[in-house]
């Protein structure tokens, strides 16, 4: 990579302390004396509250506070929650029903905050809930994935959140009737819930007029916009911090309910406050994931050339409007709707549905998942309708290298490319040509196997400007690099002191990486969308360039030559003209020396001008035991374009952990609910998280094209593993049940939902 960074696999120094329990986690550095909140949620799905009397609970032991919406609203805050909306396919507006901070008058979904205690301890709260009196008259509960039947709100009547569409309906119309190949096919993508490994929480403390909210989140600054409409603040008595986080996946990354009522509750009692989720109610409250069903049309010409492709996707929205849920499975959708594919006569329409179910929002990939899913299942589907080879079917419509920068029918523009070029890495990586032998051995055994692939394309989103700040000494002889992301566990103080390494010479066990206050960095995009490196290392390589300007002058003086003759080699200010050399820190110690501090301080706001677009193929190998159902995933290879890389360990590390993720919705996780909608799936117990056994070795290696986008050449890695894994997964579960006449099947494939397709099959063919 020459000067954009020296591609070496440095161990994250982070780690060191995390595994000798030193994080600075939020439970982990609440004041002392803060109190314990506990939210009462609801235990019905739908429903009118009749009473609601905490009058008992307001006198419990160690009891400080109880809030209920009305107690909120006469303290003058203000309720509902932001949301992103869209408008429909006729023009209209989507729909925007109001989403409380505490239920108002009715409940929507089992786990629906209703009031908030706040006690000396944990059990005084939980024993101050169990006091409050609440009587709900049943509603009907809506759960199906369709428009119709009771309606949740007003402003939708028939549960329909929004209905839009893109895309040149007639002209797909026209492509589909004229395409010698139809092909048809429903794909179910199956809801999920998160389970970061630290759940959510939060702290809030009150002084001098300001609030001060420490979250567990994706970012600060997007919370306190919102914390300070909620609290009627100005946004500069609002301070959010964000200290080490377990894990965030798109689920951290929204506003949610407890952020803004515990700074509430500090500034009524002048007193810190404290919240931490309990597992079983993250998973009734945390946004969900996925949870939609796609109808596919897909025409061919008489080469097997895509001509047409229409997607219908009705979205499971949950109860209520998520922050950013109406645009997942719509906008974000869309921005990779046809993959890697040369279509133009192509459609999308998606109805977004409320059910009486938590909210679904974004989850690592956020609808790009999903409509890599869709189109992969689908490919694969059509491959087997048109008797051709899957991976020759993907080449033949593959957009070629020359075709680039290539506009997609959903107005995307992509950069670059060379798809045949990774996926012929991939087929030699994978051993494609001894899987027929794997075939002959597993049949051996009695055992059924099967091959799938999935080519896939990411876009990568999130705010497209960044700052960084590089501040000399702020600790003696130390260098601060302030960026406006926040890690959830990517190794972003690793890559980031690395990166600023590399292109300064400062020794990088003298850099610090200073994330997650409001108070000390003005501005930042937060992380989302696999933003964070591309966006903050050009905004790193801009403060970097402003730096070596802001020294140069003073550098000139004291080598004796003008500043056009100052040159900067990554390590050293030299010059031919002298043989005086100074390095970035001694630039610096003598700025310092010579009272020049405004030296010390270089900051840089970048806007990247378009989006990478990273892609890859994934192969998976499975083997099943008709026998039990159970479906081992047995080899495992990626071959990923990510363009140029700055630490490719940490880049396996994020690929290894997105295919976790996928492949743990394909086999193992699937969020269920009863007819009243209780969540039967509310506990380890129900929901299986995927463990050690079940995720094989994984091959993983990169065939760079890099990007133009951005100086380094860089795209972006941390929901590439997601966005491929699932079809991969699915699609060799299709493969090994195809000779036994099976046709669809749908994720999650648990031993049960295994054997069951296989012995109902069996009992048909009989």
């Amino acid at each position: 990579m020459e000067k954009f960074g020296k591609s070496q696999a440095v161990k994250r120094t982070e780690d060191i302390r995390f595994l000798t329990g030193e994080g600075r986690y939020v439970d982990d550095i609440t004041p002392e004396n803060a109190l314990f909140g506990y939210v009462l949620r609801s235990s019905v799905a739908h429903g009118d509250m009749t009473e609601l009397n905490v009058d008992d609970a307001r006198e419990a032991e160690g009891v400080h506070l109880v809030l209920t919406a009305d107690d909120l609203l006469a303290d003058g805050n203000v309720l509902p929650m932001a949301a992103s909306l869209l408008k429909n396919r006729d023009g209209a507006s989507s729909a925007a029903p109001e989403r409380p901070l505490l239920a108002q008058g009715r409940v929507r979904f089992v786990g629906e905050p209703i009031a908030m205690i706040f006690a000396e301890t944990m059990q005084q709260a939980k024993d101050a809930a169990e006091l409050i009196e609440v009587d709900i008259d049943d509603l009907p509960v809506h759960l199906a994935l369709s428009t119709g039947g009771d309606a949740i709100h007003s402003e939708a009547p028939d549960n329909c959140a929004f209905d839009w569409g893109l895309g040149n309906e007639d002209a797909f119309s026209d492509a589909f009737a004229n395409a010698t190949h139809k092909v048809t096919c429903e794909i179910e993508d199956n809801r999920v819930i998160v389970n970061s490994m630290e759940p959510r929480g939060c702290y809030a403390e009150w002084e001098d007029g300001r609030v001060h909210v420490a979250i567990n989140g994706q970012g600060v600054w997007a919370p306190k916009g919102q914390i300070a409409k909620h609290m009627g603040l100005d946004p500069e008595n609002v301070r959010v911090t964000n200290p080490d986080t377990g894990g965030g996946f798109g689920m951290k990354a929204m506003m949610y309910p407890e952020y803004a009522i515990c700074g509430m509750a500090a500034r009524k009692l002048g007193k810190p406050v404290r919240w931490m989720s309990e597992r079983t109610e993250a998973m009734l409250s945390d946004n969900a994931g996925r949870d939609l069903v796609s109808h596919v049309e897909m025409g061919f010409d008489a080469d097997h050339k895509l001509v047409a492709y229409k997607v219908h996707s009705i979205a499971n929205m949950g109860a209520y409007n998520s922050q950013f849920a109406q645009p997942i499975q719509t906008v974000l959708f869309s921005k990779v709707l046809t993959g890697c594919y040369d279509v133009q006569a192509v459609y999308l329409h998606v109805e977004g549905v409320y059910t009486n179910t938590t909210q679904v929002d974004a989850y690592r990939g956020a609808g790009r998942p999903e409509a890599i899913y869709v189109l992969e299942r689908s490919m694969d589907y059509a491959a087997r309708a048109l008797g051709a080879d899957p991976w020759e079917l993907r080449r033949r419509n593959f957009i070629k290298p020359e075709s680039f920068p290539y506009k997609t029918a959903s107005e995307v523009t992509y950069d670059i490319g060379d798809f045949n070029r990774v996926l012929t890495v991939a087929q030699s990586k994978s051993d494609h040509a001894g899987y027929q032998s794997r075939r002959n051995a597993s049949a051996a055994k009695g055992m059924l196997r099967g091959m799938g692939l999935c080519y896939y394309i990411e876009s990568i989103l999130g705010d497209p400007s960044e700052t960084a700040k590089v501040v000399f000494f702020e600790e003696e002889g130390r260098v601060s690099i302030y960026v406006g992301t926040q890690s959830n566990g990517q190794g972003h103080e690793t890559v980031y002191a690395q990166f600023l390494s590399d292109q300064s010479g400062i020794p990088v066990e003298r850099i610090d990486v200073i994330q997650g206050d409001s108070d000390r960095i003005a501005t930042g995009g937060g992380t989302g969308g696999s933003r964070s490196v591309t966006v903050q290392n050009t905004a790193t390589l801009a403060s970097v360039e402003k730096m070596i300007a802001q020294f140069t002058p003073l550098l000139a003086e004291k080598m004796g030559v003008s500043e056009d003759e100052v040159m900067f080699d990554d390590e050293a200010f030299r010059s031919d003209g002298s043989n005086l050399s100074f390095t970035m820190i001694e630039a610096a110690e003598l700025a310092k020396k010579e009272g020049q501090e405004q030296l010390l301080t270089s900051e840089a706001r970048i806007t990247l001008s378009a989006q990478s677009f990273p892609n890859g193929a994934h192969l998976a190998e499975v083997e099943i035991d008709p026998d039990t159902g159970v479906v081992t995933v047995d080899r495992y290879t990626v071959v990923d374009d990510f363009g140029n890389l700055i630490n490719p360990m940490l880049v396996a590390g994020q690929v290894h952990g997105g295919i976790a993720q996928g492949l743990g919705q394909a086999l193992t996780e699937r969020a269920v609910f009863d007819e009243d909608g209780q969540l039967l799936t509310a506990s380890f117990m129900d929901y299986a998280m995927p463990r050690a056994d079940d995720v094989p070795m994984i091959s993983f290696s990169t065939e760079a094209v890099p990007t133009s986008t951005n100086p380094m050449g860089m795209k972006g890695c941390g929901e590439a593993g997601t966005v491929g894994s699932m079809a991969a997964i699915a699609n060799a579960v299709q493969d090994a049940v195809a000779p036994l006449g099976i046709d669809r099947v749908d994720m999650p494939f648990t031993p049960h939902r295994m054997w069951q397709m296989l012995n109902d099959r069996q009992i048909a063919a009989e």
